[in-house]
């Protein structure tokens, strides 16, 4: 076993440089080189990472001959490139999702990665949640008995600028896809979607033809129901919660409490709540790298995976265009 692996970290901005403070922490990480289109962001990530330099030359970086590993944490639309260029140059790859905003172009670029032969694990951090992590192994071990339902809610604390909306991919593919992914993880895979959206609080939304909020109706392959709510602000901090009922049994996930304490006075109950994704989340992204490298460090398979994030889309893609066309789609016939 490596005691340790070459890393380029790709993507300096506002999740790049979350994503590069967890990295500095981790043991089996030597981060070579932060490389950014910014060289000031760059900077500002290699102190985060504890990275040797920084750079503004990215393809440079993802070549140099000590990297091993190569993460990507950049605007959307260049995902697919980044991941494909890595591939290429026979370096592993963690990405954060999704992997690019159409089928043929994340296709496309899963062949390339299988050609490569190398590992690659895609940013669905929730997967490694304690809470989600322990639903998982309860719905596996039988306890909730026959599963009948899905629920899943969430609410971003912050709106995204208004210029990223239309390169994100808009709210299924750029926030919901989190419950998307989810929904697969803990029941199996989505058959059908019937989906709701409408711009009820901000207007930039209609002007980049997406919504702020919406509603999505989940039909199982396994006969099961879902339903994933999703809101793209929240004026009373980061709200996400999620539910998967059965017969002999129900899991609820959520985190009300950012500190396991409850003041009371004046008649009156104060606690305080997480701010957003960064530190309701802290644990699951650590522990997603943390398995990302474990996995290059005993030459298994990191997950999940391209082909995860492959029909991950292809439910955001379904929800969009039901959206768009007042009906339900097929996921399998997603465009």
């Amino acid at each position: 076993m490596k005691s340790s692996i070459g890393v380029a970290f790709i993507g300096a901005g506002r999740m790049g440089l979350t994503h590069a403070q967890t990295l500095g922490n981790i043991a089996a990480a030597r981060v070579l080189v932060v490389a950014d289109a910014n060289l000031e962001a760059a900077e500002r990530g290699k102190i985060l990472a504890r990275a040797e330099r920084a750079t503004a030359d990215i393809e440079a970086a993802i070549n140099h001959p000590e990297v091993e590993a190569v993460m990507i944490v950049t605007p959307t639309d260049t995902h697919a490139n980044l991941i494909q260029m890595a591939a290429k140059a026979g370096k592993a790859i963690w990405c954060e999702k999704p992997i690019a905003l159409t089928l043929e172009e994340t296709q496309t670029t899963l062949e390339i990665v299988e050609k490569a032969g190398v590992p690659c694990q895609i940013g669905f951090q929730r997967r490694f949640d304690p809470g989600y992590m322990r639903a998982k192994e309860l719905i596996e071990t039988g306890k909730l008995g026959k599963l009948e339902s899905f629920r899943s809610l969430g609410r971003d604390t912050y709106l995204p600028n208004p210029a990223g909306i239309r390169p994100g991919g808009g709210t299924f593919l750029d926030m919901t896809v989190h419950d998307f992914d989810l929904a697969r993880f803990l029941i199996g895979e989505v058959v059908e979607v019937s989906a709701w959206g409408a711009v009820l609080a901000h207007e930039m939304f209609a002007e980049n033809d997406d919504c702020d909020t919406a509603v999505c109706m989940l039909r199982f392959a396994n006969g099961v129901l879902g339903v994933v709510e999703s809101a793209r602000h929240s004026n009373w901090g980061y709200d996400i919660r999620t539910e998967v009922a059965g017969s002999e049994g129900k899991v609820v996930i959520e985190a009300p409490h950012k500190t396991p304490l409850q003041h009371f006075t004046g008649f009156q109950n104060h606690t305080d709540v997480y701010i957003n994704f960064p530190d309701r989340f802290a644990d699951a992204y650590r522990q997603q790298m943390e398995a990302f490298f474990a996995a290059l460090q005993n030459n298994s398979t990191p997950s999940p995976g391209p082909k995860d994030a492959l029909e991950t889309l292809r439910i955001c893609l379904a929800a969009k265009q039901s959206w768009q066309q007042g009906k339900p789609i097929k996921v399998q016939e997603a465009k």
